[in-house]
């Protein structure tokens, strides 16, 4: 018998229960779930990860979410205790006394604690520890709920329970059910709060209660370390980052590796072979079977990329058994999942590496039902409103209550495919069919479902293979290539289909030409070379310098998120680094923009209401070319206070033969756009609609909440303070006074856009019946006191106090 105060014997914890070897042996019997942990895993690295099968459907909160991961180690205790330690991997060094004293600089931290559950294993020496500690709240998901809704959901571990336990050899994986919970729903406020409070959830059938589904994995690392390769700011990688301390003497200490799968040539020496292991992607069996084979299409697309790395068949896509046990959102099966949402408008291609490398270990991709959804038509209530807040309006229609807004965001989100792009789509749409191009339940509509599908799914498998966006790819082609069916078939609409693209629209009378990206581009091609292709120790930095040296090439072109603007404060001040952008002049497609829009509006002026639809169609075409004005309203503005910028690596020959990294937008651009803004989207003409169409335009009385008449004069008015914010904005106003540092005489430098210009052109816009008398119609009130508005902030605000320090 065990002294006293000592636990039982592993023999008598486990007697009668089922073992399952693995990497971390499972123990079952009835509802009780042990680990066992072997002694040559203590103190040892793992890859721990956390990730969502089952959410609430909106917010962001859905399943099919890849989680957060942690290095870890179990550290044992004393004699009776366990601690799951996520290991601090940031920070690196190679001499043994600077590696101690990292130990004692930069702390660790507990993610999870347990007693054991018997003593040691007689012969192993094993330990055992009951797997509820998994039903702690260790993936933060409280957290999240209450990001999302501001209200405190606690976590109720005698309500959870541990589903299923897997173990193989490579991983053990852990399916438990969470239950969140709230006492009571808060009562909203007596009287309005400046900031609105989030409604309570909608989609549950209580929202006191929310039943999670989580899946923890414990995966083995690799017996050897994979070669890292460092990142290069010519080519948009996703990496890792490490602070090296072994050398006083670099100025920078960080290092940046880059994300990459491991591959091996079978033959090394071979100029293209198969892999050793390929890349495999698991479509999950939840994805709909009218869908699979575009899904397949868009995962072996990426085969041709490889093939100039070296590879053939480098990617590999099988699909999940109906009946199989295992979850794709276990740590080892890379994945493409599919959900349902009230706002599952989006895409996302998240990764989990090692982040003492940079390779790839496991990645899940999830795709929004929407995507099919809204190439057979949608319908939206409210006009004029954002793509979030056309979704959130979505929510209230459906659920008789209002939501809406992102939760939490996810560790590893890089790519979110969401409103704004369906609202691309959605225009897209609404545009063909306009002019006669498709119909919602032709074999047009469904071929262009498979190919959207096919496009997302490209897209995402190119973030999970380490790639970032390049939001200039869609710049490298002129309005008449991409007005040739011919050129565009062979060359598709931009360089990669890293970029959000806009689709290729033609004009009333045009002919019709691809909409969009059928297979990987050029810069696909190469970011995938740089980080593939097999490379001899010796001749690595010279070869990947060759390669990147080609970042100058017009195919190459590179911009990320944070030229596009959009982070923070950060808005971004290239105007051809753009989301939803297409062609070589990113203002003319942005004219072309306005005309289909205008043309879209005539159509909706006789299309024909049925009984089933009654006229959502036509409010559809008013909300969808409503979006596209309020994205042209703010790229349009970027152009004035504009900096074209180069990527390019000081020291290179490219570099050297280079004038500048940094040039102004040419002058004549910018008075351009000013003029696009004054004389289009200012304009009180660009938004003429008959009254006929306005005083027909109706309401589904079952399904919409909202019954009151459409609202012209605040759609105009979303569009219009757009711009305005973008033209008045400190930022611009600092980058058209600091233009005449970066140009000189010689250049131009006379013949710059002043600010005296911009503004006097702006107030000339918005004031211009101020010469002529009159009564001003409400569409141009509501724009001159949006105008004074902030002109009387900007005269009335107190200065900033500046300091000399950076």
């Amino acid at each position: 018998p065990p002294a006293p105060g000592s636990p039982p014997p592993f023999a008598v914890v486990t007697k009668d229960a089922k073992r399952t070897d693995g990497l971390l042996p499972v123990w079952t019997k009835d509802d009780k779930v042990w680990l066992e942990i072997p002694t040559a895993l203590l103190n040892q690295p793992l890859m721990f990860s956390a990730n969502i099968s089952h959410g609430l459907g909106e917010r962001r909160l859905h399943g099919s979410t890849m989680g957060p991961s942690w290095l870890v180690s179990f550290v044992r205790m004393g004699q009776n205790n366990v601690q799951l330690q996520a290991l601090n991997t940031a920070y690196v060094a190679d001499g043994k006394a600077q590696r101690v004293a990292l130990g004692e600089s930069f702390s660790r931290s507990l993610l999870a604690a347990t007693p054991v559950a018997s003593a040691p294993h007689l012969e192993s020496k094993a330990l055992l520890v009951d797997a509820s500690f998994l039903l702690n709240d260790i993936a933060q998901y409280g957290r999240a709920l209450e990001g999302a809704y501001r209200l405190p959901y606690a976590n109720d571990r005698s309500n959870s329970q541990i589903l299923k336990a897997l173990a193989t050899p490579e991983q053990t994986s852990v399916r438990v059910q969470q239950h969140f919970y709230i006492p009571r729903i808060p009562l909203p406020p007596l009287t309005p709060i400046p900031v609105p409070l989030p409604p309570p959830p909608q989609t549950l059938p209580d929202a006191r209660s929310a039943l999670v589904g989580v899946v923890y994995n414990f995966v083995k690392l690799p017996a050897t370390a994979m070669a890292t390769r460092e990142a290069d700011g010519r080519l948009g990688h996703f990496f890792d980052t490490v602070v090296d301390f072994t050398s006083d003497v670099p100025l920078r200490m960080e290092k940046h590796f880059i994300n990459r799968w491991r591959l091996e040539k079978k033959d090394p020496t071979a100029p293209l072979s198969e892999p050793v292991k390929p890349v495999v992607f698991w479509m999950d069996k939840n994805i709909p079977t009218a869908y699979r084979d575009s899904v397949k299409a868009g995962i072996l697309e990426w085969n041709k990329a490889f093939e100039r790395a070296g590879f053939k068949n480098a990617l590999e896509a099988k699909q999940q058994p109906d009946d199989a046990e295992w979850d794709t959102l276990d740590g080892v099966h890379a994945s493409v999942r599919w959900y349902f949402g009230l706002d599952s408008g989006s895409a996302v291609g998240p990764s989990h590496t090692d982040p003492r490398t940079g390779e790839i270990l496991d990645a899940d991709i999830r795709i929004g039902d929407d995507w099919a959804r809204y190439v057979r038509g949608v319908a939206v209530e409210q006009v004029g409103m954002s793509g979030e807040e056309r979704l959130a309006q979505l929510s209230q229609q459906w659920h008789g209550g209002a939501a809406a807004g992102s939760g939490a965001k996810r560790t590893h989100e890089f790519c979110n495919f969401a409103q704004e792009a369906l609202s691309e789509l959605q225009f897209a749409r609404a545009s063909l069919e306009a002019q006669g191009l498709l119909a919602p339940d032709s074999p047009e509509a469904e071929a262009l479902v498979q190919a959207v599908i096919k496009e997302v799914v490209m897209h995402e498998v190119g973030h999970t293979l380490g790639l970032k966006h390049n939001f200039k790819a869609s710049t490298v082609y002129t309005q008449a290539q991409l007005r040739d069916p011919a050129f565009v078939e062979a060359n598709g609409i931009g360089s990669s289909v890293m970029d959000y693209n806009a689709y290729n629209l033609p004009l009333p009378g045009e002919p019709r030409s691809g909409l969009f990206n059928r297979s990987v581009g050029p810069y696909d091609i190469w970011a995938i070379e740089y980080a593939y292709k097999p490379l001899e120790p010796k001749a690595e930095r010279a070869e990947l310098e060759r390669i990147a040296s080609r970042s100058t090439e017009p195919l190459l072109v590179f911009a990320d998120d944070m030229d596009a603007g959009g982070f923070g404060n950060f808005e971004g001040f290239d105007p051809k680094a753009n989301r939803f952008d297409l062609g070589s002049e990113p203002l003319e497609f942005f004219e072309r923009r306005l005309k289909l829009t205008q043309a879209l509006w005539k159509r909706a002026e006789t299309w024909p209401g049925s009984a089933s639809e009654g006229t959502l169609r036509q409010r559809n075409m008013l909300a969808a070319g409503f979006g596209q004005l309020r994205n042209a309203a703010a790229l349009t503005s970027k152009y004035v206070g504009g900096m074209n910028a180069v990527r390019e690596v000081p020291g290179t020959p490219a570099a050297a033969g280079r004038k500048a990294a940094f040039v102004p937008v040419p002058a004549e651009q910018q008075r351009r756009a000013l003029q696009f803004l004054a004389k289009g989207l200012f304009s009180a003409d660009s938004f003429r609609l008959p009254p006929s169409l306005l005083a027909n335009v109706l309401p589904d009385y079952v399904d919409f909440t909202r019954r009151e008449p459409i609202s012209i004069t605040g759609a105009v008015l979303r569009v219009q303070t757009t711009a305005l914010d973008r033209l008045m904005a400190a930022g611009t106003a600092q980058r058209v006074l600091d233009a005449s540092q970066y140009v000189s005489a010689a250049d131009g430098k006379a013949s710059l856009l002043t600010l005296n210009e911009v503004y006097s052109t702006l107030q000339g816009a918005v004031w211009s019946e101020l010469a002529k008398g009159g009564e001003i119609e409400p569409l141009r009130r509501n724009l001159q006191r949006e105008h004074l508005r902030r002109v009387q902030a900007l005269l009335l605000r107190a200065p900033p106090c500046f300091s000399l320090m950076p």
